[in-house]
């Protein structure tokens, strides 16, 4: 099979995940226009470059009775007017689906510069009925429909898997959150980055830090966030001149070195029934990690700077720190307590505060971590940056574990 041609990332930019977008009394397009005319500025690109966009967006049907969300993009700039554009959806994962479309469409050279744009305006409902439409990622008749708040319910289930596994204690789970929020303080964009979380608070459940569902507390949860992230990707042709108009070499710009895609059955029973026999509680998310790592030329976890993991909850974080291989199957909690996930760790997890921290806008959590993984090679991650990254992986997950998509960026 012959290799597939060299996607480059350029950069982008996000909103800031902390605002209101209903409450400003705008339209989820206004996202969608800030973030990429502050993409376009942050790489330089004139928009008469763009030669494709993808977007991102899990439930804009539900959350703003809209659909057709790809049309939204030629209304941010008059010359977009008649671009090619399409919308992809994957639940959690929509985000990463477009950028998996977008390089393949470089890769096979049809297109030289994409622009992707993740996209999902969440605050417009109230809490209860948010949780209804989440509850559409999962097999909503068997898992969702008549249940309050399903999604912590099924992420509190992938910790109960675990506890019958291998034994799990949920301090470990606090300790997590408490990391991410922690990592969230040093993000300019991050959402709760003014918010109080301690490692104690996490722990116990109080008037503040009710239970949702199973073992899962408030403190277990990312956040219902309104947000939108765009991101650049080009040929290797449209990088060189690029670079070189920006007085850079080629080699300066990082690219995809690998990519991961796989897709387990929707119901959580029948995902945990098929692994049964498996060391890895969800082992499609396990193979997505391989692939990613086998195209990349990565041969372990060891050789990575740091991580951007799809921590919708607690749970799922510990779920990523062994299907990564930093631990053994079940041993998550060794690297938890070891301090390895933290920044200044072995191996940071979620530099950004992750969806916990960060927030979790649902189509753009995955062009999100993109861009973050971009911040870290090029070193313009601020006062979250890890020291010398060089390769950085990300992990984006749709639904209760069905859909799993990994990148690996570097140099």
């Amino acid at each position: 099979m012959t290799k597939p041609a060299p996607v480059y990332v350029l950069g982008g930019a996000q909103t800031d995940f902390a605002r209101n977008w209903s409450k400003e009394g705008k339209h989820f397009v206004a996202m969608m226009r800030e973030a990429t005319l502050a993409a376009l500025e942050a790489t330089r690109i004139d928009p008469r470059e763009v030669e494709t966009a993808h977007v991102g967006n899990f439930a804009a049907e539900l959350y703003a009775k809209q659909g057709h969300i790809g049309a939204f993009f030629v209304e941010i700039d008059p010359t977009f007017s008649g671009l090619p554009t399409s919308r992809h959806e994957a639940a959690c994962a929509s985000g990463s689906i477009a950028l998996i479309a977008a390089s393949a469409e470089i890769e096979a050279a049809r297109y030289d510069l994409a622009c992707v744009v993740g996209v999902e305006q969440m605050k417009t409902v109230d809490s209860t009925t948010g949780g209804d439409y989440l509850g559409t990622a999962a097999w909503y008749e068997r898992e969702a429909k008549g249940i309050e708040f399903p999604f912590p319910k099924l992420f509190g289930r992938l910790g109960d898997e675990y506890d019958k596994r291998y034994g799990l204690k949920d301090e470990h789970l606090a300790h997590i959150s408490a990391v991410n929020y922690s990592n969230a303080k040093r993000n300019p964009n991050a959402q709760t980055r003014n918010w109080f979380m301690s490692e104690s608070h996490a722990q116990h459940e109080s008037k503040f830090n009710q239970v949702i569902g199973g073992r899962i507390k408030v403190s277990d949860c990312s956040q219902v966030t309104d947000g939108s992230v765009a991101v650049f990707l080009a040929s290797e042709k449209f990088a060189t001149a690029w670079a070189k108009r920006n007085g850079k070499q080629l080699a300066d710009i990082p690219r995809i070195l690998g990519w991961g895609h796989h897709t387990a059955p929707l119901e959580f029973d029948t995902k945990v029934a098929e692994s049964r026999d498996n060391a890895y509680v969800l082992p499609h998310t396990r193979q997505a990690i391989l692939d990613a790592f086998k195209r990349a030329g990565v041969g372990s976890a060891a050789e990575l700077s740091g991580i951007e993991t799809h921590d919708c909850f607690t749970t799922s974080e510990y779920m990523a720190i062994d299907h990564f291989g930093i631990t053994k199957p079940g041993e998550s909690w060794k690297a938890v307590e070891e301090g390895v996930i933290e920044l200044g760790g072995k191996l940071p997890i979620n530099p950004s505060g992750g969806l916990i921290g960060a927030g979790h806008p649902v189509g753009a959590t995955g062009v999100r971590q993109m861009l973050d993984c971009h911040r870290q090679i090029t070193h313009s991650a601020g006062d979250y940056q890890v020291e010398n990254a060089k390769k950085f992986a990300m992990l984006n997950i749709g639904g209760s574990g069905t859909t799993s998509c990994v990148f690996i960026v570097g140099k």
